[in-house]
């Protein structure tokens, strides 16, 4: 056998291997999510809510928090403890979320610590690396269309935002976002 020829299946295979892993990770600028498991473990969260939602209003506040988040069932399902330390009182909330692996969606449901209720679920699925999740709610009386978006648009910082509709999504006030931060 030719020497020269082995060298070059070689470097062939080397190079193919890390051709490989540079194409496994992502490109800057942004990470795409799959499912849930990013967001395990223990984060500092930054919010930044609007003041009043669907009311025109253009202020935002900001405030801290944490939440620790894992998988349950195998992955199938999973859970968010979240402190909220809110200007107008800390509390706690939690997020439960359950995947249906006959239709490829999760469901996700959300729990603020100072009311009974637990909210309708979102519905929805990661697709190109963003989780969309739609439900129906309501708002000082009035039906909502929610809308929840996960996304990485800087790597290691997840990000959760939440968005109401008061026309059947045709358009979306943006109202809360959550930076989760090791």
């Amino acid at each position: 056998m030719d020497k020269n020829l082995t060298l070059d299946r070689r470097t062939l295979i080397a190079g193919g291997t890390f051709l490989t892993a540079a194409l496994a990770v992502p490109a800057l600028g942004g990470v795409p999510l799959r499912d849930f498991s990013f967001q395990d473990g223990h984060w500092t969260v930054h919010h930044r809510a609007l003041r009043k939602r669907l009311a025109g209003n253009t202020e935002w506040f900001e405030f801290t928090g944490t939440t620790t988040a894992g998988s349950l069932m195998g992955g199938d399902a999973g859970y968010e403890d979240n402190f909220l330390d809110h200007p107008n009182g800390a509390y706690q909330a939690e997020g439960l979320r359950r995947f249906d692996r006959a239709t490829g969606l999760w469901s996700i449901w959300w729990w603020d610590g100072r009311f009974s209720e637990i909210d309708p679920p979102v519905v929805g699925r990661f697709e190109n690396g963003v989780g969309t999740f739609f439900g129906d709610s309501e708002l000082n009386g009035r039906a909502v269309r929610v809308r929840y978006i996960w996304d990485m648009p800087t790597p290691g910082i997840p990000r959760w935002q939440q968005a109401f509709s008061l026309d059947h999504g045709a358009s979306w006030e943006t109202n809360w976002y959550m930076e989760f931060r090791r």
